[in-house]
């Protein structure tokens, strides 16, 4: 008997130790490796990673004019109906007489007679105004060559002087100081008597320098 329990012993006694050495847990190496790998030639190896476009590195070249060439324009309506607005248009923002308002030409004009009038009162009353568009033409009174209003501005009503008469001829002259915003300088003149009579009325066209002569005759 006492054989037999020794010879279990012997045999269980191995097996117990046997187990608690499986048991035990075994330790893996951890194995870390360069993200990236160099080949033989030493460049490195980025694998199978996700590539991006680069749209900053890589521009696109276009060239637009070669992509227009030979294209026409697109018209959303014919030929003669694009017309530019103010096609054919002269605009002029000269005030004042025009370069081309020169002596001969048709749109000078020069110096006017307006006739002769006769009055044997001691004076005459001479007004004018602007009988076409108020524009701010001007203009210059004489008697006799002497001046006697050096800048009337014409307006839409009359202005004048009262003129004393002497003896023999008294010529009035109106000299055109301007032709205004719009040429030429255009006035109506008017002549009463020393009794408040109207005895003379005329109209005047004049460039700029030109003058209107009136004779006043008194016996």
């Amino acid at each position: 008997m006492r054989q037999l329990t020794i010879l279990l012993a012997l045999f269980i006694i191995p097996n117990m130790g046997w187990s608690q050495v499986g048991d035990t847990p075994k330790s893996k190496p951890l194995k870390i490796e360069v993200a990236n790998k160099k080949d033989e030639q030493g460049k490195e190896q980025k694998g199978t990673a996700l590539r991006m476009p680069d749209i900053v590195g890589n521009k696109p070249e276009i060239n637009f004019k070669d992509s227009l060439a030979g294209k026409k324009p697109i018209k959303m309506y014919p030929d003669r109906e694009l017309v530019q607005a103010g096609t054919g248009m002269k605009i002029d923002p000269k005030v004042g007489p025009r370069e081309n308002e020169k002596e001969g030409s048709k749109n000078y004009f020069g110096d006017m007679y307006l006739g002769e009038v006769k009055s044997n009162g001691k004076f005459v009353g001479v007004v004018c105004r602007d009988h076409e568009y108020v524009d701010g033409d001007r203009v210059r009174i004489y008697l006799n060559g002497d001046v006697i209003d050096p800048n009337v501005m014409l307006s839409g009503t009359f202005k004048g002087i009262n003129v004393d008469l002497k003896k023999g001829f008294n010529r009035l002259e109106f000299e055109a100081l301007n032709e205004g915003s719009s040429s030429p300088n255009t006035a109506q003149v008017d002549v009463y008597d020393d009794q408040g009579q109207l005895i003379y009325s005329n109209k005047w066209l004049l460039s700029a320098k030109s003058k209107a002569s009136l004779i006043i005759t008194k016996e």
